[in-house]
């Protein structure tokens, strides 16, 4: 069973607002997830992102697997170092 950290997506038609999740690799986009590890804004000006970095860097170290866009979010945040 592989974990993912991924977006779920919330909000309205056309105004869109994402959770930042651990989910298992076979849950759908929003449905059951594990845990909540933050939100992201994209609508907003500048685009809001709030995130627990220690959680995030403890899934990580679990071997949780981000996908595309929640790698590009983390390395934004800082869980990277690259």
């Amino acid at each position: 069973m592989a974990v993912k950290i991924r977006l779920a997506r919330f909000g309205k038609k056309k105004k869109p607002f994402y959770r930042v999740v651990v989910a298992n690799e076979t849950s759908p986009r929003d449905g059951r997830f594990i845990e909540v590890l933050g939100t992201y804004d994209p609508c907003s000006n500048p685009v809001k992102i709030s995130l627990d970095k220690d959680k995030a860097r403890a899934w990580l170290q679990k071997g949780a697997q981000p996908t595309q866009t929640a790698h590009q979010i983390l390395r934004k945040e800082g869980v990277f170092k690259s």
